[in-house]
C-alpha cells in the first residue's frame, strides 16, 4: 500500500493550470488578494520572487517552482535590459499564443493553484511553510523540470487530447513538487511528516490496510522493533498526536471519502472502519467532522467536490499574476 498515494486521493488534490506567460526584455507581474495554495514554475529564464512572510526574495531558476501558502501579495521581477520593466499579465485564454510570442529564448512562467478539499487544506496547509522553494537542481527534483517542458509542451501544442494531457501533467507536477519539498525540508509534526518516518513506516502501513481492526499499542511498536513508550514518543513527535488518536483521524477521513463518493449504509461503513454500532460511528465522526455522517453526506453532495472544477487556464476574477 502506497500511503501517500492514498492520502492524496482522499483529500482529492488537483492541480489546475490558470496562467501562463512569456516575455523578452525586463518585466515585472504583480498580484494581490489571498489564495489558499498557489505554484509558480519557472520553466525557463529566471525572476526574483518577493512575497509577504519572505524576509528576501527568491531567485528562481529554470525548473524551479515556489509554493505559496495563503499569501496577500507577490511579485515576479525577471529578465534584463535597459529601461524600466514591462508590466506583464498572464495569459489565460490563449497560452498556445503567449508561449509562441515569446520565441525559445523568453522567459517562461506558468502559475497554476491547487485544489483540496477541506481535509486536505488541513493537511497541506500546515505542513508547507508561507512560501516553499523546490529547486529543480536539487537531488531529489529530477523529474520536475521535465514534467514541466511536458506540461508546456501541451499548453503550447493544442493537440487532440491536450485538455486530458494538462490535467495529468498538473497532477503529476503536484506530486513531484511535494515529493522534492518532503526530501529538501524538514516537516513539521503531521500526517505528512508521519508519512515519511521510515522507523514508523511498518505501523503507519498496518494501520492504513486494515483501519477497522482494534489496534493495540503492542503490536504497533513491536512491527517497528521499539518499545511501547519510545513508539509513543516517536509517533507522537511525528504526527502531532498519540498512535491511536491519529488511527481514528484514518479513520474519519476514510469515512469521508465513503459518504463522498459511494452510496454506503451506515451500518456496513461503521462495522469496515471497526465501530461495534451506527451510533457510536456516528458521535465519532461529528465529534472529529463537526456534523453528522447523513448531514455531511447531503452537504458534500449539494455543494460538489472540487474535484469537478476545470482544470485548463481560464479567466478568474481575481487573477492579475502567473502565480494564481
Amino acid at each position: 500500500m502506497d500511503e501517500l498515494s492514498e492520502v492524496f486521493d482522499i483529500m482529492e488534490a488537483r492541480g489546475q493550470v490558470t496562467g501562463v506567460f512569456a516575455a523578452q526584455g525586463r518585466w515585472v507581474a504583480r498580484a494581490h488578494g489571498e489564495s489558499l495554495l498557489k505554484l509558480t514554475v519557472m520553466v525557463r529564464g529566471q525572476a526574483r520572487l518577493s512575497a509577504d512572510g519572505l524576509d528576501a526574495p527568491l531567485l528562481l531558476e529554470p525548473g524551479d517552482v515556489a509554493i505559496l501558502n495563503s499569501r496577500s501579495w507577490l511579485e515576479l521581477q525577471g529578465g534584463a535590459g535597459d529601461g524600466p520593466p514591462r508590466e506583464i499579465e498572464p495569459e489565460v485564454t490563449d497560452p498556445a499564443g503567449a508561449i509562441a510570442a515569446a520565441g525559445p529564448d523568453g522567459d517562461l512562467v506558468v502559475g497554476g493553484r491547487v485544489l483540496l478539499n477541506p481535509a486536505g487544506q488541513a493537511l497541506l496547509l500546515q505542513a508547507l511553510p508561507p512560501v516553499g522553494h523546490v529547486r529543480a537542481s536539487a537531488a531529489e527534483a529530477p523529474r520536475l523540470r521535465t514534467i514541466a517542458d511536458q506540461l508546456v509542451g501541451e499548453l503550447a501544442g493544442e493537440r487532440m487530447g491536450s485538455d486530458f494531457a494538462v490535467r495529468q501533467y498538473a497532477q503529476l507536477l503536484l506530486l513531484e513538487v511535494l515529493r522534492a519539498y518532503v526530501g529538501q525540508t524538514p516537516l513539521p509534526a503531521g500526517r505528512l511528516r508521519v508519512l515519511t518516518d521510515e522507523r514508523l513506516r511498518p505501523a503507519v502501513s498496518r494501520i492504513h490496510a486494515d483501519p477497522g481492526r482494534n489496534w493495540k499499542l503492542e503490536e504497533l511498536a513491536r512491527a517497528c522493533a521499539m518499545s511501547r513508550t519510545t513508539f509513543t514518543e516517536r509517533f507522537r513527535a511525528a504526527a502531532g498526536v498519540p498512535p491511536l488518536t491519529y488511527l481514528n483521524g484514518w479513520r474519519m477521513l476514510l469515512a469521508q471519502r465513503a459518504l463522498r463518493d459511494a452510496d454506503v449504509r451506515m451500518r456496513p461503513l461503521a462495522a469496515s472502519l471497526g465501530y461495534t454500532s451506527e451510533s457510536a460511528f456516528s458521535t465519532a465522526f461529528k465529534r472529529e467532522v463537526g456534523e453528522s455522517p447523513h448531514r455531511y453526506r447531503t452537504r458534500i453532495r449539494n455543494t460538489g467536490p472540487n474535484r469537478t472544477q476545470p482544470l485548463r487556464p481560464q479567466a478568474h476574477p481575481s487573477q492579475t499574476t502567473p502565480a494564481q
